[in-house]
């Protein structure tokens, strides 16, 4: 299996508490990059050729997470993309994993093991 701190996850989320706990908990395993909007998550991945994951917060001023992958998944189509929410699952949620747009998505507060568990599995993608 792949060396995980090899892995590069980026986590993009309007809340600065949000991104300082995602970082803490997963530096540990992946090497963590966060962005504080959509924008400066496109940024981030034109930046860092090494994110093969992204996790994005739904719920953002001026750009929510879907519209942000959509976005992200024309110009970088290597990367496997989840979505994080406070709340439950949306029609807009089910549309973007009906439609592939987005690989799963988690719940907050999130649960470490489960998205642990589904870096895992998207990497494989890589091996």
């Amino acid at each position: 299996m792949t060396n995980k701190k090899n892995i590069t996850v980026l986590y993009v989320d309007d809340e600065p508490t949000n991104l300082m706990v995602f970082e803490l908990n997963f530096k540990i395993k992946y090497n963590v990059v966060t962005a504080i909007s959509g924008q400066e998550g496109l940024s981030k991945l034109e930046n860092n050729t090494e994110i093969i994951v992204v996790i994005s917060d739904m719920k953002m001023p001026e750009m929510t997470g879907i519209e942000f992958i959509k976005e992200a998944k024309k110009r970088f189509t290597n990367v496997v993309y989840f979505i994080l929410t406070g709340y439950d699952i949306t029609e807009e949620i089910a549309e973007a994993l009906d439609e592939n747009v987005i690989h799963e998505y988690f719940r907050k507060p999130f649960n470490m093991r489960e998205i642990n568990r589904a870096i895992e599995r998207a990497v494989k993608k890589f091996e």
